[in-house]
């Protein structure tokens, strides 16, 4: 017997912990473990199947957000799985062994959906993981015509082609930079690096325009200080985000995509495949984000958190364990 998409789908999000094929195959019935391998061998699943399914749920306008981050699908204890590279985690604060995907992700500010994903495989297509955020983010503006006007990002991917990329589509930017970025406050005073850049109290609350050196357009810094000291450098061409509060308001959306990669990996088993082949890892990795997508339909109905939905399909199953134990307590006499 063979074995659907829906079936595998409903398969993540139902079992518990253990999300192989073998598993699978044990629970459902009259499918052997090489009809598992064999489904994720041949399937082709791809970011534009979930689009297709996303594309309905969006509320989508000017004042939404497109928000860009990676993962990385920890298999540090795997060394013959096809994909796996070392590179850095911030998971790990560290380099592990794992597949890289770069998310793009649709917010409007409350609900967020993955709309596009790219896995970084450079043996494999010679692309970095700025290369799939220009090209996921031009897909989102030219091909899907999304309204979304702000995009947000960390460090990484504040690169000055991806800056002038989005300021040329006439999008706006808030992003993050590494403190040995250089910036220009006049033609006499020449560039420095940011911690050089002297601020007063106006300056900390309304922000300075600066030159971001090689971007041939003056953008807006702002110095953000958390109240253990921690300082966040954030730039944007946005015109209407003149106060450091509006920019950390702006700026705290984007923690929406954390929220998504803990999600994705904890409640549908994204790292969890076993599968030794490219093709297979790329399969599972693609239905665990419609398996995220069931959960996250379903927990919005509800008013509910993801992990609150996914929490209750086991409290019925408790209920009656406990009322009637396959396993017995031992006691004393």
């Amino acid at each position: 017997m063979i074995i659907n998409r829906k079936q595998y789908i409903e398969y993540l999000i139902s079992t518990p912990v253990n999300y192989t094929g073998s598993n699978l195959a044990q629970h459902l019935e009259q499918v052997s473990h090489d009809a598992v391998s064999d489904f994720l061998r041949q399937e082709s699943v791809t970011a534009s199947d979930l689009y297709k399914l996303v594309r309905p749920l969006l509320c989508d306008s000017a004042s939404a957000y497109l928000l860009v981050d990676d993962s990385v699908q920890d298999k540090r204890y795997s060394s013959k799985i096809e994909l796996v590279k070392r590179q850095y985690s911030g998971n790990a604060h560290g380099l592990v062994r794992g597949i890289g995907i770069v998310n793009l992700l649709h917010s409007d500010g409350t609900n967020y959906y993955p709309i596009d994903f790219r896995v970084y495989a450079p043996d494999t297509d010679g692309k970095t993981k700025n290369d799939h955020f220009s090209e996921m983010f031009v897909a989102a503006v030219e091909s899907k015509q999304l309204q979304a006007q702000t995009v947000l990002f960390d460090s990484w991917y504040a690169s000055v082609a991806n800056l002038k990329l989005i300021h040329k589509h006439q999008r706006y930017f808030v992003t993050t930079l590494k403190s040995n970025r250089m910036v220009s406050l006049s033609v006499e005073g020449g560039y420095v690096h940011l911690e050089q850049v002297e601020w007063d109290e106006h300056s900390l609350e309304q922000g300075q325009i600066v030159k971001l050196k090689e971007l041939p357009f003056k953008v807006k810094l702002f110095k953000l200080v958390a109240t253990n000291g921690d300082i966040e450098w954030v730039i944007t061409n946005h015109p209407s985000l003149n106060t450091a509060h509006a920019v950390k308001e702006t700026n705290s959306v984007r923690w929406q995509i954390e929220q998504f990669h803990r999600e994705l990996k904890q409640l549908t088993g994204s790292e969890k495949c076993e599968s030794r082949r490219e093709r297979a890892q790329r399969n599972h990795i693609a239905l665990c984000y419609q398996a995220w997508l069931a959960i996250k339909v379903v927990a919005q109905k509800a008013n509910q958190s993801a992990y609150q939905i996914v929490k209750e399909l086991w409290s019925d199953w408790l209920r009656s364990e406990l009322r009637n134990p396959h396993i017995l307590a031992l006691t004393p006499s």
